[in-house]
C-alpha cells in the first residue's frame, strides 16, 4: 500500500469498512493508541462555539476534524460553515455511538459542568482528551479523569495554553534553581470577572431558540427554566454551569506556583467574598489555602506556603520595593507574586514576562521542554504530537492530566472555600481521601437565595431570603462530588 495514499485508501476501502466514512486508526493497522507522525488524527468536537473554535483553527491545520458537536447550531454555525464535511451532532452520546470507532481524539470545550462526564466516557473509550479549563466543575471529577486518563494511557491536555509558555519553563527553573530562595507567600490575582456576576437568579423565563437543545446543555444538572442571561457564554459566572472568575482563571495563574512549588493538596483553606448567593458566584473574592511542607529539591527548600487568589478587583499589597506609578496588575489580566527569602519573583497571566523585584536576571539551566509558538498554536499542537507517539515511549503534554487533574482540584477547591465560608471557620482538608475533617455531624448551612432591596416612604427596606438550614456534611460532600440527574452517570473511579 505504499502507493496508495491514505484518502485513497478510504475512498477504495469504504464497502469493507462496513459502512464508516472514516476509517480508525486500528482499522488501518496500527498499534492501539498510536498513529504514526506521518498520518492525520481523525478528531471530534464537543462544544465548539467559543473556545472550541480557537482551538480547532490550531488542529484543522494539520489534523482531520470528522465530527462536530454542540447544543446551539446557531452559536456553532460559523465552525459548522467553515468545516463542511465533518459530521453534526447535538447529542455528544449519539456521536461516540456512532463514530466511535471511527475517531481517534476528542476535544472538550464545553460549560464547565460538563467537561467530566464528556471527557471520561471518551477516556473509557481509548480516546486522547484535550479539555478546556477548567478540567472539571468538582474536586471529585478532576481526581477522576487523573485516574481515567492513567489506567488507559492516551494523551492528555487542558486547554490552559500557559503550561506551554517560556513563561511558565522560566519561572519553574528560577524557583528551583534557588534564584529567589525558598518560597513562603504566594499571591495571585485576575482581573476577572468580565462578565455578570453576584447577581440574583433570573426570574423571567424566556423562550428557547428553536437553535438550542436546552435539556442537553444542563446536561447532568437538574434542568432550570432557560433565560438567555446563561447562554452564551455568561453561564460562566453562575455555580450549576460554571466555577465563576476564579475557576475561569485560576488553571493560567495557579499553575505556575502549583508546579514551581511541587504542590499537591491544601490542607486548610478560607474563602470570603462580596455578597455570596446560592446560584451565582460573588462579585470579588479571596481565597488563602496552605500546603505544608513538601520534599526539598536539590537547590531550594519546600517548606509550608500559603497561595492566596483575589479576583474582581481586589489585589494583594504592593510588595516591598515595588516601583511608585506602576500598575501591579501583569500583562494579560493575571498576577502572581512569588515572595522569597532572598528575592520576589513576579509574573502575568500564563506566567507571561517573569522577572525578579531586584532587577537581577537569572541564568538558571533550561530543564524545562520548550513548546515552540504556544500560545499560537503550540499547546494543540503539542498534544496532536503526544496523541501520534507510542505510549510507551510519549513524551507528555504539558498540561497531562497527570498535573492537570491535581492542578485543578487545587482550582476547585478555592470555589469550594468560598461555597462555605458561612460556616465562618478555616477548613481543614484531607485530600487523599477528599473530605473536610472539621465539619461537626450536627453542623448546618444556608444559602442567600435572593438579597431583595427596596424604598418604602423614602427608607431603605431589606429582605434576604434563606433557603432552610441544611446537614453542612451533607452539602459539603455534594459540591466535592456532584449528584448527577437521573440519566447521566460518571465511570466509577478506577482502583
Amino acid at each position: 500500500m505504499s502507493d496508495i495514499s491514505r484518502r485513497d485508501f478510504l475512498k477504495t476501502g469504504a464497502a469493507a469498512l462496513a459502512g464508516l466514512t472514516i476509517a480508525p486508526s486500528s482499522i488501518l493497522g496500527k498499534s492501539f493508541g498510536h498513529v504514526p507522525p506521518s498520518d492525520k488524527l481523525n478528531i471530534a468536537a464537543v462544544g465548539i462555539g467559543g473556545m472550541g473554535n480557537a482551538n480547532l483553527k490550531n488542529m484543522e491545520k494539520t489534523d482531520n476534524i470528522v465530527a462536530l458537536c454542540d447544543v446551539d447550531w446557531r452559536y456553532a454555525k460559523p465552525v459548522f460553515d467553515r468545516l463542511p464535511n465533518a459530521k453534526r451532532y447535538y447529542d455528544y452520546r449519539k456521536m461516540y455511538d456512532e463514530m466511535g470507532k471511527s475517531i481517534d481524539a476528542v476535544l472538550v470545550a464545553t460549560a464547565d459542568h460538563t467537561h467530566a462526564i464528556i471527557s471520561a466516557e471518551a477516556l473509557t473509550m481509548g480516546k486522547h482528551v484535550y479539555c478546556q479549563k477548567p478540567l472539571t466543575h468538582s474536586v471529585y471529577e478532576s481526581r477522576l479523569l487523573t485516574k481515567l486518563a492513567e489506567k488507559y494511557n492516551v494523551a492528555t491536555q487542558m486547554g490552559n495554553q500557559g503550561a506551554s509558555d517560556e513563561g511558565t519553563d522560566l519561572v519553574c527553573e528560577w524557583i528551583w534553581n534557588g534564584e529567589i530562595g525558598e518560597v513562603t507567600k504566594v499571591e495571585c490575582a485576575t482581573d476577572r470577572p468580565i462578565w455578570p456576576q453576584g447577581l440574583n437568579a433570573p426570574e423571567k423565563v424566556d423562550r428557547i431558540p428553536k437553535t438550542l437543545d436546552w435539556d442537553l446543555f444542563c446536561g447532568p444538572t437538574d434542568v432550570i427554566p432557560y433565560n438567555s442571561i446563561y447562554h452564551p457564554w455568561n453561564w460562566r459566572g453562575w455555580w450549576r454551569f460554571g466555577t465563576g472568575a476564579l475557576g475561569d482563571m485560576a488553571c493560567h495563574i495557579l499553575h505556575q506556583p502549583f508546579k514551581a512549588l511541587n504542590l499537591k493538596y491544601p490542607t486548610k483553606v478560607q474563602g470570603s467574598s462580596t455578597l455570596l448567593l446560592q446560584d451565582c458566584a460573588p462579585s470579588a473574592q479571596h481565597v488563602k489555602m496552605v500546603f505544608p511542607a513538601r520534599d526539598n529539591m536539590p537547590k531550594v527548600a519546600m517548606p509550608e506556603v500559603e497561595v492566596h487568589w483575589y479576583d474582581g478587583g481586589m489585589m494583594p499589597d504592593r510588595p516591598a520595593g515595588f516601583p511608585d506609578n506602576k500598575q501591579l496588575m501583569g500583562p494579560g489580566g493575571g498576577l502572581t507574586i512569588f515572595h522569597g527569602t532572598k528575592d520576589t519573583l513576579i509574573c502575568g497571566c500564563y506566567g507571561q514576562q517573569p522577572y525578579l523585584l531586584s532587577g537581577r536576571v537569572p541564568n538558571a539551566p533550561k530543564v524545562c521542554r520548550r513548546v515552540p509558538n504556544a500560545m499560537g498554536g503550540g499547546h494543540e499542537q503539542d498534544w496532536i504530537r503526544a496523541c501520534k507517539e507510542s505510549p510507551s515511549s510519549r513524551v507528555k503534554t504539558k498540561s497531562d492530566f497527570s498535573e492537570a487533574g491535581p492542578l485543578n482540584e487545587m482550582v476547585v477547591m478555592g470555589v469550594l472555600a468560598v461555597r462555605l465560608q458561612t460556616l465562618n471557620k478555616e477548613l481543614q482538608w484531607d485530600g487523599e481521601n477528599m473530605r473536610f475533617t472539621n465539619i461537626a455531624d450536627n453542623e448546618t448551612i444556608r444559602n442567600l437565595i435572593k438579597d431583595d432591596f427596596k424604598i418604602v416612604d423614602g427608607d431603605p427596606k431589606f429582605n434576604k431570603i434563606w433557603t432552610d438550614p441544611v446537614n453542612a456534611q451533607a452539602y459539603a460532600q455534594e459540591l466535592i462530588r456532584h449528584n448527577y440527574r437521573q440519566g447521566w452517570k460518571l465511570p466509577d473511579m478506577p482502583r
